[in-house]
């Protein structure tokens, strides 16, 4: 079992930067991928940003590749959400969720494969 609570969703203005946090309870932090999800009302939750056990691979959207980072901290229990050169379309929930079946170097898109999610936190982007 993964518990996940992410933290650090906020409104913002366009062009502004915000940082996600996710800190992760139960499994052994290290044995499982992370990634970033994000769905906006009646639109379908996608893929923002992935990174593998170590932290050594990292995988993004091509629509916040450039501008978002992903990192974790294996040391707090914690993944990463650095958002810069925010954009109204980037006004989403975003999730944190858990791959706990994934190789030492994944950093998947599908959300099918990750097993367990947060909660949820709200990023608005003013115009």
């Amino acid at each position: 079992q993964v518990q996940l609570i992410e933290s650090g969703g906020g409104l913002v203005q366009a062009g502004g930067s915000l940082r996600l946090s996710c800190v992760a309870s139960g499994r052994t932090f290290t044995t499982y991928a992370l990634g970033w999800f994000r769905q906006a009302p009646g639109k379908e939750r996608e893929f923002v940003a992935s990174i593998s056990k170590s932290g050594s691979s990292t995988n993004y959207a091509a629509s916040v590749k450039g501008r978002f980072t992903i990192s974790r901290d294996n040391a707090k229990n914690a993944v990463y959400l650095q958002m810069n050169s925010l954009r109204p379309e980037d006004t989403c929930v975003y999730y944190c969720a858990a791959d706990v079946n994934a190789g030492m170097w994944s950093a998947l898109s599908n959300a099918a494969v990750y097993d367990y999610w947060g909660q949820g936190t709200q990023v608005t982007v003013s115009s």
